[in-house]
């Protein structure tokens, strides 16, 4: 009787001792908080090969303007004394794998690397060989990134804002799942050189704001690891837990019949 106690209580203190709290659940966990710390600043995107942007081009002579402006349409039901009213729409222009956009009368116009302020001024003032004081606006359509791994809806992900940092991008998936690890999540970016860099981030940490990767790049992809109980639990039989707890309760019914028939 007394061996068969000391049995079943050295099975339940295992099964106690491996239902510890789980660890790496909570972002910025380091308890720095209270510390001052700079959050990085949002310098903008560069545009990269295979963006979309849209552009339009306004003036104060509206003829003059019109052949820089690919979709120029009529409003119809508001004529004026010089005609048809015309609402213009930003024109697409395909980033092509050299970096140019093909530009009404400009020609090949190279935007890759510049920031959309950049491009604006360049384009500007190509522009005013043609046009008195023409004013460019740009904005990126395209703006996608994926994220994977432990979250609860993986994929790509399309943002209404181009300010947009790591934890927005997570919610945008769901957020992690219980088992992804915060201290290993991998930011999968592809430099101006065109090669891929792998950066490991350290969720739990509170400097993560201040990190040149807090802010997403468009194409960027976030992977987020699965923790080592999710790792144990994909190489192990899946019906171990559950032969566990058939094990406890038939331990725990054999003792109290034991004690009963004493």
């Amino acid at each position: 009787m007394k061996k068969t106690i000391i049995n079943y209580l050295f099975l339940l203190s295992f099964i106690v001792l491996s239902c510890k709290p789980k660890q790496n659940m909570v972002y910025m966990s380091d308890n720095q908080m209270e510390e001052q710390i700079v959050q990085a600043k949002f310098k903008g995107l560069n545009i990269q090969e295979g963006d979309v942007l849209l552009i339009l081009v306004s003036a104060m002579d509206e003829n003059a303007v019109k052949p820089f402006n690919l979709n120029t349409i009529n409003k119809v039901g508001s004529e004026t004394a010089t005609g048809l009213n015309q609402y213009v729409q930003p024109s697409e222009y395909l980033v092509d794998e050299y970096g140019n956009i093909n530009f009404p009368v400009l020609g090949n116009v190279y935007t890759k690397g510049l920031s959309k302020v950049q491009l604006k001024d360049h384009l500007e003032s190509l522009l005013k060989k043609y046009l008195t004081d023409p004013l460019v606006t740009i904005n990126l359509k395209n703006f996608n990134v994926s994220v994977l791994g432990e979250v609860k809806v993986p994929g790509q992900k399309e943002s209404t804002t181009q300010k947009l940092n790591i934890f927005q991008a997570l919610s945008l998936a769901g957020d992690m799942t219980d088992f992804g690890d915060r201290k290993k999540v991998k930011l999968i970016r592809t430099g101006d050189n065109g090669l891929e860099q792998v950066i490991n981030l350290d969720l739990s940490r509170s400097d993560i704001v201040s990190s040149p990767y807090y802010y997403m790049k468009q194409n960027d992809v976030l992977y987020v690891e699965p923790d080592r109980n999710k790792q144990v639990q994909a190489n192990s039989n899946p019906n171990r837990g559950l032969t566990f707890q058939i094990i406890a309760t038939a331990l725990g019914v054999a003792t109290l019949i034991f004690s009963l028939t004493r």
